[in-house]
This record gives C-alpha cells, structure tokens and sequence, in this order.
C-alpha cells in the first residue's frame, strides 16, 4: 500500500511542531547546564528508575526508600521502568538523570504497528499467571513462552486460584506437570490462603519480576496481598469480574517487602509474537532445541519432509503431539497476521 501523501499545509504543521519540540529541548539543555555549572545539584549518584512520565521520572536511588522527581537531560532518550541510572539531587529533593547505566536486558512488545517498544528493562523473570478460571488454553501458554523465550528472560508459571481445582489437580494439574517436566518453574498459588503465596514470595525474593497473563486470572489480587501497603494501585473493583481499573497506564517498580522488586504494567500483560521469525518460534519450544540440526534436509520446514527430526522425535513420543500441534498453530497464525 502507497503512503498518503501529505498536504503542503500538512507538512507545514509537521515541521513546525517537529521546530518547536527541538528549540524547547535546546532551551532545556541550555537550563540544565547553567544549573549544573551554578552548582545547584548534588554529586553524581547511582538510582533506578521507578516509574516515568515522558521527561519526567521517578528514581530511587539503592539505599533510599524515598522516590525523587526527576526530569531527563535534553541528549538522553528512550529510559523505561527497572533502568539502573546516574541522577544528580537538587536541595528541594527532585533531581536530574545525567546518564542511563548499561542494561542486563530490556523488555519490548510490538505496538499496533508491530514495531517493538521497550517497556521495562533489568527484569530477571516473567511470572506467566493463568487460572482455572478462566480456563487456560496450552497454545495460550505456549505462547507466552515462546515470548518469553525470545528475549532471554526466565519465565515461571503460575496457576492461580488453585482452590478452584479438584483434589487430584484435574487435566489443569497434569498440564502443569507436563511444562515442569519441561523444565520449567512452576508456582501453585490463591489469594484465599497463605501457602501459595508463601512459595510465590519465596520465586519473587532478589529479583526483578513482571506479571503477565489474560484477563481474568486474578493478578491484580495477587499483586495486592504481595504488595499490601499499595492498596491505592488499583482503583475501582468489579464485583463481578475482580478486575483491577489501573488509575495510571504507566509502568511502575515496586519494592516487595521480603525483598525482590515487582515492575505492574498495563503495556506488558500480553506479547504478541508478529515481531518473531519461524527460526525463533522454533527455538522458543525448549524440548525441540536438542533435535534441530539433525533433519535430513537443510531447509526442513518440520511439516510432513522425509527425515525430519523434530517428526521423528514425536513418533518416538520425546515430544508431545499436543506441543508439536501448538507450535504449528503459531506458525500458521504468524502468516495469516
């Protein structure tokens, strides 16, 4: 499809704006300086980004627990939540983000464009939260995990409202068996008593974790009983639904009392995989890693070639019929998007 082609009025406008945002930033900069040179802010510290709004953070620094506004120095673009950063303190207690700090990873999702966009950055896993109700799909799962997979951040399962589940754990049980034998974390939890979430603090201890899962699950009520003192993070309730009406859309870390920090986001709930090629979906089922390079063919696309490992490997049952299906169906989806 031909871009439309802009208006000379159009264009007009566009630059204008376009010269403005840049002779406000010079004028930012320009400010900045002067008051770094006046002296009006204290020495270079380390902290980490809280939350942001724009320009405009929230930065705490490692041995504090009080949140300092910040405003970003013209030349720094592109900080998210979890960024470790260097700040400088001016005397009223807000303070400026003078350099961002290297990443372990950053988080992205694609836009409705499908261009990726970073959300949060420095995570150590991503907590998959599903629950007897509503009832889990597995290609659901298996694509959070391929997700997951693909940017190199360790994910864990967590089934939720456990007290919903027969006694024997029922085919939702089984399944989860079937992702541990994988070789996956896994964290049986429910809001209504203390054991699950005991395991669930014990996963979320000295680290940086992310929820993430379709609606409905119940996250935010397990983020509220970790995060107890937040209540305000939330707003209004349904009744009927329990699902939580965020007052703010922004990404936001919190400091879990036992220790571990907690990034919540609205923008990192779900992940498409739009971005991802057939060799990455591939590589995204863990148990397919062991038998890929050993088809007889180069260019083995693993649907119906002679030879073809990963096909053998499900005839000998090393690899789940159920699984293998899965991954065919995301496949296919990725064509027709």
């Amino acid at each position: 499809m031909s871009k439309r082609k802009l208006s000379r009025q159009q264009r007009w406008r566009i630059e204008k704006i376009q010269a403005e945002r840049a002779a406000r930033a010079e004028k930012q900069a320009a400010r900045e300086a002067g008051s770094l040179e006046a002296g009006e802010y204290g020495p270079e510290k380390p902290g980490r980004v809280i939350a942001h709004f724009g320009r405009t953070l929230d930065v705490q620094a490692p041995d504090d627990t009080m949140t300092h506004r910040c405003h970003l120095r013209a030349n720094l673009e592109g900080l998210v939540t979890g960024d470790r950063v260097i700040w400088r303190q001016a005397q009223d207690g807000s303070g400026v983000v003078v350099a961002r700090d290297s990443r372990d990873n950053v988080l992205e999702r694609p836009d409705p464009r499908g261009q990726l966009k970073p959300v949060a950055a420095n995570i150590d896993q991503i907590l998959i939260v599903f629950a007897a109700e509503p009832a889990p799909f597995a290609n659901l799962i298996d694509r959070y995990l391929v997700a997951a997979e693909a940017t190199g951040i360790t994910p864990v399962l967590v089934l939720n409202k456990v007290d919903l589940l027969p006694e024997d754990g029922g085919e939702l049980g089984a399944l989860l068996e079937r992702y541990a034998a994988l070789g996956y974390a896994v964290v049986r939890a429910t809001t209504r008593t203390t054991h699950g979430l005991d395991a669930l603090h014990g996963r979320l201890q000295a680290r940086t974790s992310v929820f993430v899962g379709q609606s409905g699950v119940g996250k935010s009520s397990l983020i509220d009983r970790l995060l107890p003192d937040e209540a305000l993070r939330i707003g209004a309730l349904s009744e009927d639904s329990r699902k939580g009406t965020h007052t703010t859309t922004t990404a936001r870390l919190y400091r879990l009392p036992a220790g571990g920090e907690l990034i919540d986001s609205p923008g990192i709930r779900e992940f498409g995989l739009t971005h991802l090629d057939e060799q990455q979906v591939t590589e995204g089922f863990v148990e397919f890693r062991d038998v890929l390079g050993h088809c007889r063919f180069r260019d083995c696309r693993h649907r119906d070639e002679p030879g073809c490992a990963l096909l053998d490997a499900v005839g000998r049952g090393d690899i789940a019929e159920a699984r293998f299906a899965s991954y065919r169906r995301i496949l296919d989806s990725l064509k027709s998007s």
